[in-house]
Parts: structure tokens; sequence; C-alpha cells
């Protein structure tokens, strides 16, 4: 239910995503160079702590043959800028705030024609700012950049040969997450008995599930993107389950929007509904055990689906139970035809190509960066770097992708950094803060996907406690939170000001949903071809979605008069009323003989 409203926020909440191996070995990942430094009392070795911890949130989904190659990138290209930017940074008394943007444009840029390679320009933006904060002689600056090496190079070595985690752990958490919302909205229905459906008016969480699904659907198929280039089989099981859950959830929505109007036997309805989440649990075995316990599963619900359908008087429960079986015969290979996807077999390339807006996103770092900068000399802040870090991180292609991760980046800084000035103020041992600062790397890294605000909270509780032991001074925690308010809003001018992208209106967010919505219709009363259809259906659930977040949106609700609001929530609702009568028409027309569609 969490996730569910603050997804309609746009806030990712994924407790699927808990990442507890990858985080196990992150600890390790730190531990090794935080012992080395607290016991050579070398604080120029927290840039080996630091760079382990990086190339460990660097490892981001996808094919192993590509990971590796974008982890050793990090460390080699790390590595070059914590030498060049801090050595850089010391030639003159304001050269880091030439040689900290012009890092950030080059990371940012050149990073956006690696494959998947987001992370990695962040990242190395992150390093950029932070070596241009300690700027060093030549001497000094090679030590450093050696450090930072060392401490990547064995991240590296640990993630890729030491201790290598499976490779489609992503894909899996996914998928697991997509059935998980399929789950929910089939329990809803089930629970309801012959109690009338909270749709059946407007109310704030309208239609949340439909939204849900629809959200964890596109993830899922983001995800089997990284993928493809991948091994074959591994992309053909979760594009099926993809495959699958589409089909199910387009069977839902018409078992839902049955449900809402009361369009059949309320026994068959509920029956079905029941079926349906049979039908989830002998997919989530596949999705756990892809052998041949899981197709037993599998092919005994499909029989069971077969006697239902046998039971069932109304033409669009039939039809529902027949989408269900269509969902489990995607992960027959005689099913899986266009599920798997063409380039599956392809060598995977680590360079793309530079897309177009590549050099838009990268002049917005830098300038944010350079704003920072100077504002941190104009208003001597203790430890700038940790302002521009916040830019760097937060500025996103869009101004309410950027808002959001402002928010969460400044709330989670304020908590972590009063946790972080506790700690310290309870435990002045070593040993103790040491452990402490292990677990938090841990805990950050299985958490990178869960929330971010929680990540930034054990990020940046983390990162006091090791600067306060390597190198202690007074502020330090303060200081965080208050250059995380200084980034963020330059983050928000530079995203404003800069090309702004603020997305069409709500009335034409609107406008484009009940548009798609209708033309899926039409398009099934039409007769057109399954994967017409499947289009259409796909297309306006994400119309919907965007009109819905939008229509929530903090800025919209403030200025939003009541009148207006009153017409979107309507027109929103008849976006849903829309898809259910797609929905149902589809349905009723699979329930037809194969002569009469």
């Amino acid at each position: 239910m969490a996730a569910r409203r603050l997804e309609l926020h746009s806030v990712n909440f994924m407790p699927e995503q808990f990442a507890l191996a990858e985080g196990a070995r992150a600890a390790i990942a730190v531990a090794v160079p935080l012992g080395l430094a607290l016991s050579a009392h070398q604080a120029w070795l927290g840039w080996a702590v630091f760079a382990a911890f990086w190339t460990c949130l660097c490892d981001t989904p996808g094919p192993d043959a590509l990971r590796r190659r974008r982890l050793g990138l990090f460390v080699v290209c790390g590595g070059a800028i914590a030498f060049v930017g801090s050595w850089s940074a010391s030639l003159a008394p304001a050269a880091g705030m030439i040689a900290g943007p012009l890092l950030v444009f080059l990371a940012v840029f050149l990073s956006s024609g690696v494959t998947n390679g987001a992370q990695l320009g962040t990242l190395l933006a992150v390093v950029s700012v932070v070596a241009a904060g300690f700027g060093h002689p030549f001497a000094l600056a090679a030590v450093q950049g050696g450090a930072f090496v060392g401490g990547a190079a064995w991240a590296f070595v640990l993630i890729t040969i030491v201790w290598p985690l499976e490779e489609e752990g992503s894909l899996r958490r996914s998928a697991s997450a997509l059935v998980a919302r399929l789950g929910d909205m089939t329990l809803e229905l089930i629970a309801l008995g012959q109690e009338p459906h909270g749709d059946s008016e407007w109310h704030q969480e309208y239609s949340q599930h439909r939204r849900a699904v629809r959200i964890a659907t596109e993830r899922l198929r983001e995800m089997i993107d990284r993928y493809g280039h991948g091994p074959p089989l591994v992309a053909a099981r979760y594009s099926s389950a993809l495959n699958a859950a589409e089909t199910l959830f387009g069977a839902l929505i018409a078992l839902d929007h049955a449900f809402i109007h009361r369009l059949a036997p309320d026994a068959e309805r509920r029956k079905v509904a029941r079926a349906v989440f049979s039908a989830l649990a002998a997919i989530r075995g596949v999705i756990a055990d892809g052998g041949a316990a899981g197709h037993t599963r599998l092919r005994h619900t499909r029989g069971r689906l077969e006697q239902l359908r046998g039971t069932l008087s109304d033409p669009l429960m039939t039809g529902c139970t027949l989408a269900l079986c269509e969902a489990l015969d995607s992960f027959a290979p005689e099913g899986r035809g266009t599920a798997e996807p063409a380039t599956a077999a392809a060598q995977p390339r680590l360079w793309r190509g530079l897309p177009g807006t590549s050099l838009r996103q990268a002049l917005r770092q830098a300038i944010g960066v350079g704003v920072v900068y100077y504002t941190a000399l104009m208003f001597h802040l203790g430890y700038p770097y940790w302002a521009t870090m916040a830019v760097v991180v937060v500025l996103q292609s869009g101004f309410r992708a950027t808002w959001t991760r402002s928010i969460e980046r400044v709330l989670g800084s304020l908590l972590g950094g009063m946790a972080a000035l506790a700690l310290l103020h309870l435990l002045r041992q070593e040993l103790a803060l040491s452990v402490i600062a292990v677990a938090l790397s841990m805990l950050a890294i299985a958490l990178r996907t869960f929330n971010y605000t929680i990540f930034v909270v054990f990020l940046t509780m983390l990162f006091v406690i090791v600067a306060e032991m390597l190198q202690p001074g007074t502020g330090i925690a303060s200081a965080r939170m208050i250059d995380n308010l200084v980034g963020s809003f330059a983050a928000l001018l530079s995203v404003t000001l800069l090309w702004p992208d603020f997305g069409p209106p709500l009335r034409q967010r609107i406008a484009d949903g009940l548009e798609a919505n209708r033309r899926y219709r039409d398009e099934v009363r039409r007769g057109d071809a399954a994967a017409i259809v499947d289009d259409a259906r796909r297309r306006a659930g994400l119309a919907s979605v965007e009109a819905e977040v939008a229509f929530t949106d903090v800025f919209g609700r403030l200025f939003r008069r009541e009148p207006a609001a009153i017409a979107a929530a309507a027109a929103m609702r008849d976006m849903r009323t829309i898809a259910g009568e797609a929905a149902v028409a589809w349905h009723m027309r699979k329930a037809q003989p194969p002569g009469a569609q």
C-alpha cells in the first residue's frame, strides 16, 4: 500500500529490490581499505575506501560481460579523474571552480554514449567534484589517484572474480515485483466478496492497482532491455514472463471493470479472481525456478483453468479464463515467439554512441556545479564538494524528477546527518565506529534501489563517520546537511533556467490519456489483431499514469482551482472506465467461436 501511494507521487519504493548479497559484498569491499587506512593512520587512504564503495555503486544490472567492461572503465577513468582533478585544482586559488565543472561536463557527456552508462557518468562526476575539492601538488595528487585505483581495483576483483553474483538477480527481482503488484490487485478483488468495489466512485487512490502494475511492467521491460545482449535463455524466460503479465493484466482490467459495474454473476467473478491468483502463483514459481518443477506446476494450473472454463456460463468470464491460459502458454517454447529479443545472441557493445540530449544535460550539470563552487567561495562553505556532489546526483532531465530527487536528497541528508551526529556523540571507540561504517555500507548498497531517501540516510551516515575517523573536524555532519540544501537548490535552478522541460500541462496529459484510451477501445471494436490491441492497451495505460501523476503533482495541487480539479478527476475516471470497457470487449471477443470473431 505504501509503495503504491509513493509511486503516485513519483517516489520509488520497491521492497522487492532489497539486495542483501550485494550489500554484504560491498561491506567486505569497504572493510579492507578502511582497516588499512585506520591501522596505517593515513588519511589519503580514505580515497581507497570511497573508491571501493563507489565501484560497488557503479555495478548496475546488465549482462556480465558488459558489467565488467563498465566497471573497468570506472576504475581507470576514476583514477585519472582523481589525479587530474586534484592536481589541476592546486594550480591557482580558484582553479577548482574551473577544473570541477570541466571534468563534470566531460564525465557526463562522454558517459552518455556508454551502454547503460547513466550511473557511470554520475559517479565519475562525483569523483570529479570531490577531487577538485582536494587540490594537491603533482606528487600528492598522484598518490590520491593511486589510492583510488587501488580501492576501485580491489572492489572490481571482488565483484567480478572473488564473489560474482547471479547475473539475472535484478531481472528476477523486477519480475517478482510485477507479480506482487498483480497479486495485490487480485487479492483486493477476492476480498470484496459481495461488497461494492471501492473504485465505483472517485477517490484519491482511484485505480491505484492498475497504475502500480503498469509502472512495475515498464520497469521489467526496461530491465529486459538492459539484458538484451545477454544469455538468450535468460532474456527469453523473462520476456515470456513479461508477455504473460501483460496478458494477465488485460484480463484483470476486464475483471476489475466487471466487479465495479457488476457485469457477470458474482460467483463466477469470484471464481475467476481466485483463478488469476492461482495463475500468478504458477508464474511466480517459474520465475523462482525455471526448471522442471516450475513448469510442472504451470501445466497443472493450466489444466485446472481448462476445467474452470467448462463450468462458466458468462462469456466475459470465459474470455478472461482463456486469457489466463494464454498467459501460461507464454512460457511454452512454441509460445515465446515474439517474446524473445531478436538481439539476444549479439555481443554486448560498451559504446552505443552519443544521444542527442547528452550535450544539454552535460552543460546543465557543469553550469550547476560552477554556480555552487562560486557560492561556496562567496559564503565560505566548509565542505563545498558536498554541495557540488548534490548538484550532480540531484539534477535530472526534467523538472518533476529533479524536484522529487531534491526533496528525497535533502530529507535523507537531514536524517542521516542527525543520526551520524548522535552516533559520534555516543561512541568514540574507533573499532565500534569502524564496524558501524561497514554495516552502513552494506545497508546503503542493499537499499540503493529500494528507496532513494533511505539510501541517502545510510550514505550520509557512512560518509560522515568515515570522514570523522580519517580527518577529524568540526561540523562535518551539519556542513553536509547545509551543503545538500545548497546543491539541491542549484539543481532546481539549473533544470528550471537551462533548457527547462516541465512536460505537457495537466490539461494536455488528460486529453492525451482520453485519446489513447478511446483509440484502444476503437481498435478492439474494429477487431484489430492482438498485437495492435496489446500495443494500444500499453499506450493507454502509460498515458493514464502520466495524467494521474501530473494530477497529484504538488505544485499543480497548490495552484489548481476546485472546479478544474473536479473536472480533471472526472476525466481520469472516464479514462479508466473506457479502458475497462475496451478490456471487457476484448475478452468477450475471445470467448466467441473462431469463425465469429
